[in-house]
Order: C-alpha cells, then structure tokens, then sequence
C-alpha cells in the first residue's frame, strides 16, 4: 500500500516547485502524483504535456458527462476514464491525476470525491502517493486524503504562513486526519534570523529551498523542472530537505 504524502501551505509559496523537485529526486519506483491546484501548475514543472499526450483533468471529464447528460453516472464513468487511461498520465518517473480548472456550476465538492475515491482504489498499485495541495485548507476540509503519511508544510516568511501552521493543525483535529510526521519547509526568501523563528515553532523544521534563478527562468519559459541541473542551488536543497526527512533519493 502506498505512502501518502501531501505537501501544503499558502498560495505563492513554492508548493509545486517543490513537489516537483520532490518528484524528481525521490527514489522510489512507483509514484502517483496528484495535482489538487485549479491553476495546474505542476504539469508544466513536470514536462507532462496533457494535451499533446491526450490526456484530460477530472474536471474536464466531468464537464463532459455533465453536458452528456448523464451526471448521475458520474462515478462510473469518470472509473471508465481512469481504466481507459484519459485522465492518467503516465512517464517512466511518475503516472500523474490533475484536479484541472472547473468549467461547470458549483464547488469543487464532485471532483474532490472523486479523487479521494481513486486514492482509496489505486494505492495499491504504487509505492507512494505525493498529492500538491491548492492554497487554502478545503482539501483537508473535505478529507481528500484522510489517512497521511508525511505532510509537507511550505512557508514564506509572513505572519499569516506562520499562523497557517495553527490553522492546518486546528482542521486536521477537527475533522479527524490522521498522519505520522509534521513537516516545515522553508521557501528561499526566509533570512537565517526568520528560520531561527520556525525552530521555535515547535513542529521540525526540514530546511529551506534556497534561491535559484533557473528555477524562475525554467518557470518562465515553460521547461520542466526535471531538467534542471541536479547541482543547481534549488535542486540541492530539496535533496537534503528529503535526505532529512529520511527519503532516499537519486
């Protein structure tokens, strides 16, 4: 059964950069990553073209059985699309499931049951489950991934991130998550006085991703993070964040 991990924090922080990075250097042999931010970011970190490849996002999929009509159905289909590979991309590093942007009416309730209810069957087949979270706390909410392993908490030097820390810990009580390890992460704009501050916090610290203009410059021009430089400063930062963290890594 797959290891849950999920990685969280507010908008802006550097979630998906380094669920890429994480992706990347993680030495494990069957990983499913789960794409829960509307912007769908994380694909493009990836190099996962799901056009080209003619793959679609939970949400596409449901547009299509909303305007087919046949919305009641819904689960069953949308297992159709799982089985026949539409909503499933997949490379030699990692199979991917993107929430996507919602093109219909109404919360983003259906598509988050959804991919809580593929969690739950596809665990099995992979080694680790690493889930990129959306800003704000309505996947914890909604319990999307109710039992997790490690949970990754990104931060920038703020008040609010820091107060986010209380907020994740006060919604994980309340509706009941369970998870093994608590994890901090730094972004790179925290100074070594703002890190001496999150040591204090009480929740271990992992480290901080430094700053790397090629990460800025791969963003910018639409490169995958896969093909950043393995020495690069932020490629060396989340290897020894993971190294902390006692994961092996490539």
């Amino acid at each position: 059964m797959a290891k849950i991990n999920v990685v969280t924090g507010r908008g802006g922080a550097g979630k998906s950069t380094f669920t890429a990075l994480f992706a990347r250097f993680v030495d494990v042999k069957r990983l499913l990553l789960i794409d829960l931010d509307p912007d769908s970011s994380l694909p493009k970190m990836l190099g996962a073209d799901l056009e080209k490849s003619g793959k679609v996002t939970i949400s596409h999929a449901l547009y299509d059985i909303i305007v087919s009509g046949k919305k009641d159905d819904s689960p069953a289909l949308i297992e159709e699309r799982l089985k026949d590979g539409s909503i499933l991309y997949e490379s030699e590093k990692f199979h991917l499931i993107t929430l996507g942007t919602k093109l219909a009416p109404g919360c983003y309730c259906l598509p988050d049951e959804m991919i809580k209810d593929m969690i739950h069957k596809l665990r099995d087949n992979y080694d680790m489950v690493l889930v990129d979270s959306p800003a704000g706390l309505e996947h914890l909410n909604r319990k999307v991934t109710p039992d997790i392993d490690d949970l990754f908490v990104i931060l920038d030097p703020s008040e609010k991130s820091v107060k986010h820390i209380e907020r994740i810990k006060r919604v994980i009580k309340g509706v009941r998550i369970s998870y093994k390890n608590f994890y901090l992460v730094a972004n790179y704009r925290f100074t070594e006085e703002s890190l001496n501050y999150l040591e204090e916090v009480g929740e271990r610290l992992l480290g901080r991703i430094a700053l790397d203009e090629n990460v800025r410059n791969f963003n910018l021009n639409g490169r995958s993070l896969f093909s950043l430089p393995s020495d690069s400063p932020a490629s060396l930062s989340v290897k020894k964040i993971l190294l902390e963290a006692n994961y092996d890594i490539i």
